[in-house]
């Protein structure tokens, strides 16, 4: 920021506050601005951006008591009016400042002049207000605009029961502790970001983006909102049909009917086992996986004979080679 800018600028008109608010009007007012402006919450929008820095610029001058004295000074003397380098009927520099320091009441009509121009030998009238009010040389220092809080980074372990149904979990991040609510059916690997959970800073706190690691259960696993499980079924139960019990992740069970000749792979469904979220339930996804013994007793071995003898007119792999083939 320049000088120009402290001459052509209404910082009080740019938060909407009047000359006389006090330190946390200012800092009401800015925080409103800043937070409809962020470019976080218009992206694209050029003229958001814009306004987002003004009213950052706006702020950095005002909320310090010693540069507000000098800006306020300093409009006070130009009387609020625009500066030009010269034309008529337009006031000078050399017109304000010449009164500032003497200049405009030499003898002879003689006023002290002041470039606004960056070259020949003179300073330039940025540089005349930086060594007015500490900027530095050349064109005069920069603000420090206000900045937003970073964004950090999190990691959390969670047994699959847990990370399934939701939970509260108390996160170290940076010597503080935070506390989040994991919702139901993260999965292993998911990155939850938790607004306003990062690193603090003038313009607000960056988000907290926790990365979710599920141990994996011996018997369900997540697929959506649906859980998946296999489950063993004899081989009678799938040929003649049968229903059996399967277990929920709630500790219960429920009943599901095997149909009559269900082969190994088949899924079968059970409406409303699955997750629970605020959107409703998913399901449970039962597969079937028929069991063939490893060893058979004399008269299981003879019922197998009689049971091929008695089918032994159906080819189960009709049609394969033919397949194959094509």
């Amino acid at each position: 920021m320049t000088g120009q800018d402290w001459l052509e600028k209404d910082f009080y008109a740019v938060l909407g506050v009047p000359k006389d608010a006090d330190a946390a009007t200012i800092k009401k007012a800015y925080r409103k601005l800043a937070r409809e402006m962020h470019p976080d919450h218009n992206p694209g929008d050029a003229k958001a951006e814009a306004r987002f820095k003004d009213v950052g610029e706006a702020y950095a001058v005002l909320s310090d008591s010693e540069q507000r004295g000098q800006y306020d000074q300093l409009r006070a003397m130009a009387g609020g009016a625009r500066f030009t380098s010269g034309g008529r009927g337009a006031t000078g520099f050399e017109d304000v400042f010449g009164g500032m320091f003497g200049g405009g009441g030499a003898p002879g009509g003689g006023r002290v002049r002041y470039s606004t121009s960056g070259g020949g030998g003179g300073g330039g009238f940025e540089d005349l207000l930086g060594g007015l009010f500490g900027n530095g040389g050349g064109g005069g220092g920069a603000f420090q605009r206000p900045q937003a809080g970073a964004d950090l980074a999190a990691s959390v372990t969670m047994p699959f029961r847990q990370a399934v149904e939701g939970s509260q979990v108390s996160l170290n991040v940076e010597g503080r502790t935070v506390n989040a609510r994991i919702p139901a059916g993260v999965r292993d690997g998911q990155k939850i970001r938790l607004r306003g959970k990062g690193r603090p800073g003038e313009l607000g706190a960056g988000d907290l983006v926790v990365t979710v690691n599920v141990t994996p259960h011996p018997v369900f696993s997540l697929d959506g909102d649906n859980l998946r499980l296999t489950v063993p079924v004899a081989f009678d139960e799938a040929a003649l049909g049968a229903t059996i019990e399967v277990p929920t992740l709630d500790g219960s069970t429920v009943r599901v009917k095997v149909p009559e000749g269900t082969p190994s792979g088949r899924v079968l469904r059970v409406k409303g086992k699955g997750v629970v979220t605020p959107k409703g339930a998913g399901d449970l996804l039962v597969t079937v996986q028929v069991v063939v013994p490893q060893r058979l007793s004399g008269a299981a071995r003879e019922a197998v004979q009689a049971f091929g003898i008695a089918t032994s007119g159906e080819d189960v792999r009709a049609g394969l080679l033919d397949s194959a083939r094509t």
